[in-house]
């Protein structure tokens, strides 16, 4: 753990209700927070909800050391599990403390950030490819023979409403159609979905 005693935290704590949103992915960061007390979620926000938790810390921490080092925008959202109270340090006098660490520790820092960067960019990457997995499974579901033969679906609900019965949000489910438009496994305007590849989208669905 990256020892809070190496910066000069403000005197002042923010204190944050339970279910507050601290962080959001793709955030850049202006500021590192300095977990004082209180336990804090990691995951994917879907429609305002932590429907997927990577995972929970507790404090002392530091929420966000990892990207303010890679300089890199923030890969998962954090939400206050429980009353936790923070110490906001301005991202200039973070890494000017660091600037002032010996270069051997400075580079061990990195390159566990960049490690546990890694591990989260590929939790998020998982998480996305079980929404594709899931949108697959349920056009194949719904699909039927049109005149031609060819494979189609019907779009007879909204799409958020399709989206809650696949447990993702409408956002994660507009993204998941245009990424298959993308590829080739589904075209079509309006309410009306044709499936050209449907082996493909069975092995994105896992059947």
């Amino acid at each position: 753990m990256l020892p809070s005693t190496l910066f000069s935290l403000p005197a002042e704590t923010e204190v944050i209700a339970p279910g507050e949103v601290l962080r959001r992915r793709n955030e850049v960061l202006t500021s590192v927070l300095h977990l004082e007390s209180g336990r804090v979620l990691r995951g994917v926000l879907d429609d305002g909800f932590l429907r997927h938790q990577l995972g929970a810390v507790e404090a002392p921490f530091w929420l966000d050391a990892a990207s303010a080092l890679m300089e890199q925008p923030l890969p998962v959202d954090m939400v206050a599990d429980t009353r936790v109270q923070i110490r906001r340090v301005p991202i200039e006098a973070f890494r000017r403390s660091l600037a002032e660490m010996p270069a051997g520790a400075r580079s061990l820092l990195l390159d566990m950030a960049q490690g546990f960067r890694q591990q989260s960019e590929l939790a998020v990457s998982r998480l996305a490819q079980d929404a594709e997995s899931r949108c697959a499974q349920w056009l194949l579901k719904n699909a039927e023979p049109d005149h031609s033969g060819s494979m189609q679906v019907t779009l007879r609900l909204r799409k958020r409403l399709i989206a809650a019965q696949l447990g993702i949000a409408p956002e994660t489910f507009s993204r998941v159609l245009r990424h298959l438009r993308e590829m080739g496994l589904i075209h079509g305007t309006g309410n009306v979905l044709n499936l050209p590849q449907p082996m493909a989208l069975q092995s994105m669905a896992g059947c």
